[in-house]
């Protein structure tokens, strides 16, 4: 568990790592407490004719629940986080091809759309894809005593009066995205964001260690016979 200086609230244990699977062209999996998710992309690629733009990448997002098929609060994340890859990745770089980012929950126990939306950053970093920023995701659980819960679990989620999700920016720690539920006064909104924007600063810390680590193994690792 890591402690944030300046709040005193505590971050859950958590771990990132990247390119664990072979065949997508970036992937990353992303744990924050017992909540983890497997992240990959593809491309870019060919698209079909009828999703082509000839002005940017086609970006499609897959979210895959532990089990079942994806319903209504899965399809509404799975817009809110392609509205983020838009809006970071330089898809103009990449007309008429396709971005596909596929995500799926090993397990949830609590702030899922933070530890999705890290595992999607990471993924597009691993992929190689030119961005605006990096982005990361920080839940907050609002109790009624006033308390916050940083990246609460399922019971904390429960028995809070408000959960929010934000979204941030490596650059400026502005709010690309953001999920809320629940009852607030602006001011709880406003301390909420403090509270996430000083995390953020321990999460792309987290992805500067998992990036190092990724090339740092990359570049022990033993070069070929020369040919």
């Amino acid at each position: 568990m890591e402690t944030c200086a300046s709040t005193g609230l505590h971050l859950p244990a958590g771990s990132c790592e990247l390119s664990l699977l072979s065949r997508p062209d970036g992937s990353a999996c992303c744990s924050r407490g017992d909540t983890t998710v497997l992240a990959a992309v593809y491309g870019p690629a060919e698209v079909k004719i009828s999703r082509e733009m000839s002005d940017k990448a086609t970006v499609e997002v897959i979210l895959k629940g532990k089990c079942g098929l994806p319903g209504v609060i899965e399809k509404s994340q799975e817009h809110l986080i392609r509205g983020v890859v838009e809006g970071t990745v330089l898809t103009e770089l990449h007309p008429r091809t396709s971005i596909t980012l596929v995500l799926q929950v090993v397990q949830d126990s609590g702030s899922l759309l933070a530890c999705c939306m890290n595992a999607a950053s990471l993924a597009l970093i691993d992929a190689g894809l030119p961005m605006h920023c990096f982005f990361c995701g920080i839940s907050c659980a609002l109790h009624a005593d006033g308390s916050i819960s940083l990246e609460p679990v399922t019971s904390q989620e429960m028995e809070s009066q408000a959960l929010m999700t934000f979204v941030l920016d490596s650059k400026d720690k502005r709010i690309l995205a953001s999920q809320t539920k629940g009852s607030f006064l602006p001011a709880e909104l406003q301390q909420c964001i403090a509270v996430s924007q000083t995390a953020a600063d321990k999460l792309f810390e987290i992805y500067k260690h998992a990036i190092t680590r990724r090339y740092s193994k990359t570049n022990s690792e033993p070069s070929g016979p020369n040919l």
